[in-house]
C-alpha cells in the first residue's frame, strides 16, 4: 500500500516564532522526495507534522486525498526512522521488529512472516537473535528501518537516519535505501542536509530555505540549473564559484560582462533586462587552466581526490575559486595559474539572487517569493514559493 500527500498551506509557529509560512507541495504515489536544507529551514518540523508528532498551526495536510492534520500519529498509517536508532537494547532484533505488530495485535503467524520478510530485505535473517549491543551501527539502523519495513505503510518517512553512521557504513546503507525504494515502490519523505544523499536517492528534491521551498525538481536540474543563488551555493561540493562582475554592452544579443580583473567575458545568456548588482557563478568543473584565461591567481591547495583533483587559487581581491585541473597536472604552492570559464556552464545571478542560465531566461513569474508551479510524480501540479 503506498499513497500521496500533500501539503496545502500548511504553516507552524512557536508563539510569535513564525517557523514555516505557508508551505504547499504534492508527493505522488511511490514518489521517493528529499527535503534538502541547512539546519533550522524547517525541514525536521515539516516531517514531524507529517507524522503527527508536531501540530499544524495553519493549512491541511492529506494524505491519499485524506485530511489526516487532526488524527493521532497512531491513525496515519504512517512509519518513521529517527536518527537515533531507539532499539529496545533488552529484546533480540526479532522482537524489536516485531514489538509494534504486537502491540496492534497482529496475529502470531503474520508478525512472523511480516518480520521474517523485512529480515530477508535487509539482510538480517542470521542476526534475529541477536541483542542491539552485539550489532553494528549500520545494522542498527537497519533494524530501525526493518521495524518501519514491517507495519507495511502507506508512506516512510526519515528523520537524518544515516547521520550517525561513519562514511562506509553511511555510503552502504543509502544503496539500501535506493533499492528498498524499487523493491516496496512506496513513498518515502527523507529529510537531510546532506546534498550526496539526496542527490543520490531522490526522485525529485525540495530544497528549503526560512521554511520555504527555493526549488524542487530531478536532483540533476536542481544541481545544473538553480534557481537562486542559495540553491546554486547550497548544492554542489565543493561549492559553486561567485564572482562579482560589472555588466557590460551586449554582444550578438549575449551578455557580457567585466570580471573583477578586467577581462570582458561573452557568456552564453541571452540579453534581458537585470536589475542589482550581479554575480556570475560556475563550477570548479566549468573552471579550467588555460594559457589565455581571463582570471588570474595563484595556487593555495591543491586537492588529490583520486578521480580529481582541485585547485583552490587565490585571486587579487582576496577571493579564493576551486577549479578541476587534470589529475596527473603538478602545480606548486604560489605558482600564478590562468582560469577560463566554460561558457556552456556560467550561471549569472542579479541583485535579488534570481538565476540566469545559457540560453534561458527564467520566467518573470519566477520572482524571488512568487508562486512557482510544481508537478509531482503523478503529473498534478502544486503551489510551492522560489524565494
Amino acid at each position: 500500500m503506498t499513497a500521496s500527500i500533500e501539503f496545502a498551506g500548511v504553516a507552524k509557529r512557536y508563539g510569535s516564532v513564525e517557523i514555516i509560512p505557508d508551505f504547499s507541495l504534492t508527493i505522488g504515489a511511490g514518489e521517493f522526495i528529499v527535503l534538502l536544507g541547512p539546519s533550522g529551514c524547517g525541514k525536521s518540523t515539516l516531517l514531524r507534522m507529517l507524522a503527527g508528532l508536531e501540530s499544524v498551526s495553519g493549512g491541511r495536510i492529506l494524505l491519499a486525498d485524506q485530511d489526516v492534520t487532526a488524527l493521532p500519529p497512531g491513525r496515519r498509517g504512517l512509519a518513521m526512522v529517527f536518527q537515533q536508532y531507539a532499539l529496545y537494547p533488552h529484546m533480540s532484533v526479532f522482537d524489536n521488529m516485531a514489538f509494534g505488530l504486537r502491540n496492534i495485535g497482529l496475529a502470531d503467524a503474520e508478525v512472523r512472516r511480516r518480520v521474517d520478510v523485512a529480515a530477508r530485505m535487509l539482510e538480517l535473517d542470521t542476526l534475529l537473535q541477536r541483542r542491539p549491543a552485539q550489532l553494528s551501527g549500520g545494522q542498527r539502523q537497519r533494524v530501525a528501518i526493518g521495524r518501519a519495513v514491517v507495519k507495511e505503510p502507506k508512506a516512510f518517512l526519515f528523520d537524518e537516519p544515516l547521520s550517525n553512521l561513519d562514511a562506509k557504513l553511511r555510503n552502504r546503507t543509502r544503496i539500501e535505501l535506493a533499492r528498498l525504494h524499487k523493491r516496496l515502490g512506496a513513498t518515502m519523505v527523507f529529510v537531510t542536509h546532506d546534498q550526496v544523499e539526496a542527490m543520490t536517492l531522490a526522485d525529485r528534491i525540495v530544497v528549503l530555505n526560512g521554511g520555504r521551498i527555493e526549488q524542487a525538481g530531478a536532483p540533476m536540474d536542481i544541481y545544473q540549473r538553480p534557481r537562486t543563488r542559495f540553491v546554486a551555493g547550497f548544492v554542489g561540493s565543493p561549492s559553486m564559484n561567485f564572482l562579482p562582475v560589472e555588466r557590460m554592452a551586449d554582444q550578438q544579443g549575449r551578455i557580457a560582462v567585466r570580471l573583477p580583473g578586467g577581462a570582458t567575458v561573452v557568456t552564453q545568456i541571452a540579453a534581458t533586462s537585470i536589475a542589482g548588482q550581479l554575480e556570475i557563478g560556475v563550477r570548479p568543473e566549468g573552471l579550467r587552466l588555460a594559457a589565455d584565461g581571463p582570471i588570474t591567481g595563484c595556487v593555495e591547495l591543491l586537492e588529490r581526490l583520486g578521480e580529481r583533483s582541485l585547485a583552490h587559487v587565490g585571486l587579487g581581491d582576496g577571493t579564493v575559486v576551486v577549479a578541476e585541473v587534470p589529475v596527473n597536472k603538478t602545480l606548486a604552492m604560489g605558482e600564478t595559474v590562468r582560469l577560463r570559464p566554460d561558457l556552456d556552464q556560467v550561471h549569472l545571478f542579479d541583485g535579488a539572487g534570481l538565476a540566469y542560465h545559457a540560453d534561458v531566461v527564467l520566467d518573470e513569474a519566477v520572482a524571488l517569493g512568487s508562486p512557482v508551479g510544481l508537478v509531482g510524480a503523478d503529473g498534478t501540479a502544486a503551489a510551492a514559493e522560489a524565494r
